[in-house]
């Protein structure tokens, strides 16, 4: 889940730390992962990618956390700092808290073949159903410093909760996930139409390698 600048640098893996979701990202929970073949991006409607223009990032209506939890793959991304070690074979897990917030489960492969890892927590500032989610991938002592939760928006799903996109309010980040590693091509590029709508760049997105 889906940070501030200052977050970026604080310890966490990718999508969070600075080697993951994830976002404006105080840190970042999304870990997806992609695709071995690649999908034509391009940009599908007006002043794509021109966020400065654009009208504020829209999310969806609501989110049903327990139908979200789970593992999701990484199908793309925007390339980011904090994942430029990845090589591929991202995941992301989300799992239930008794406090009713999420742990957050981050994986990726590295070049030498090794597995890198990274712990988190997400919540729900605007409640139990809100798709604008937080994460932290910081030390518990630090969890009451507002820049280490990294913004996780949730802004398309589809209704059978199998195909995510997340990203933030500046759309500097973006992460397309997928409860397998591969997607079907058609719902992939209505998806990527749906956010170049939206104002997102897709000249920017990258495919993630996955297992087959």
């Amino acid at each position: 889940m889906q940070a501030s600048r200052a977050a970026q640098d604080a310890p966490a893996g990718y999508h969070g730390r600075s080697t993951i979701p994830g976002v404006r990202m105080k840190t970042t929970l999304l870990a997806p992962l992609a695709l071995l073949f690649a999908f034509n991006v391009h940009a599908a409607g007006p002043a794509a990618g021109d966020a400065a223009n654009a009208a504020p990032l829209a999310t969806i209506p609501s989110l049903d956390v327990k139908r979200y939890l789970g593992t999701w793959y990484e199908i793309a991304k925007f390339p980011n700092r904090f994942q430029k070690k990845c090589v591929g074979f991202t995941t992301a897990t989300y799992s239930a808290r008794a406090d009713r917030r999420v742990d957050v489960v981050n994986r990726c492969r590295l070049a030498d073949g090794n597995d890198n890892v990274a712990t988190g927590i997400a919540r729900q500032p605007e409640g139990p159903s809100s798709p604008k989610l937080e994460v932290r991938f910081a030390p518990a002592i630090l969890s009451f410093l507002p820049m280490v939760w990294g913004d996780y928006w949730v802004i398309d799903l589809d209704p059978n909760y199998q195909l995510v996109a997340v990203s933030e309010p500046k759309r500097e980040y973006l992460w397309i996930l997928s409860r397998t590693p591969r997607v079907d091509p058609a719902a992939y590029d209505a998806l990527l139409g749906r956010l170049s709508a939206q104002g997102l760049d897709m000249n920017r997105l990258v495919p993630t390698k996955q297992a087959q």
